[in-house]
């Protein structure tokens, strides 16, 4: 069987504005937080919870901020939306961590595999 030359995997934006959870979080908040305001929830978010929420509405959308980057040698050029970094909520921030800390936790020269 004659090995195939894979394409090279090609950016695709990720587009959080279409996810349920992204959905749910933004037509929610205002009334989370009229809920408090209210007195109808016991306690207030903690200040790091709300900007972990602010954050995330924020998180990959190009109307908030963008780097253009621009290649050498073809002079293709993406723009990539810039990311909130939370640490708690965002799937996507959250993600990116859990593989930057398995990558440096995984011995030297181990294969990587793949669940079949």
């Amino acid at each position: 069987m004659p090995a195939t030359a894979l394409a090279p995997p090609r950016y695709e934006r990720h587009r959080p504005e279409k996810t349920t959870l992204y959905t749910v979080v933004r037509e929610n908040l205002a009334t989370l937080d009229d809920a408090v305001d209210d007195g109808a929830l016991s306690s207030a978010l903690l200040d790091f919870v709300r900007a972990e929420l602010d954050g995330y509405l924020d998180c990959g959308l190009l109307c908030r901020g963008f780097a253009r980057l621009k290649c050498d040698t073809c002079n293709e050029s993406r723009l990539v939306a810039f990311s909130c970094k939370g640490r708690g909520f965002c799937p996507s921030c959250q993600g990116r961590r859990m593989c930057a800390t398995a990558a440096t936790i995984r011995p030297r020269g181990a294969a990587v595999t793949r669940p079949r």
